[in-house]
């Protein structure tokens, strides 16, 4: 089932990301018209898939992925330390106190991976 759930998201991520990174049609140039030098590109037309546009584009997938791992790691540890107890009850002080301790690790990485993803998107925007 979980291959599945990221064969499905890696399938949506290349779907959505293609039309990123189209060229826009200038108004005055015909498809194909002068094949020798080139497509004609309309200097002042916007870019739909620039610097700043990757940036923000892979900050957000980049936090979206790491958030996502710290949320199953998080859950698996919980799970986890909620069968332990439930196997040994007289062991639920150390092992609440490792799971505990675990958890607050992933959380730190996982907010240390957000902070870096959004510095690269806030530095992203001085790219050319």
């Amino acid at each position: 089932m979980m291959n599945r759930v990221i064969l499905l998201a890696l399938v949506a991520l290349v779907l959505l990301a293609s039309p990123l990174f189209a060229q826009p049609h200038s108004p005055g140039a015909t498809p194909g018209a002068d094949a020798a030098k080139g497509p004609a590109v309309d200097k002042g037309a916007a870019r739909t898939f620039d610097s700043p546009g990757a940036a923000f584009f892979g900050a957000a997938v980049g936090a979206g992925l790491v958030l996502i791992g710290g949320g199953l790691g998080i859950g698996r540890i919980g799970g986890s330390a909620a069968d332990s107890i439930a196997r040994q009850p007289e062991a639920s002080g150390s092992i609440t106190g490792v799971a505990l301790i675990t958890a607050a690790m992933i959380e730190g990485a996982t907010l240390f991976a957000v902070v870096v993803c959004l510095l690269g998107m806030l530095w992203g925007k001085d790219l050319p």
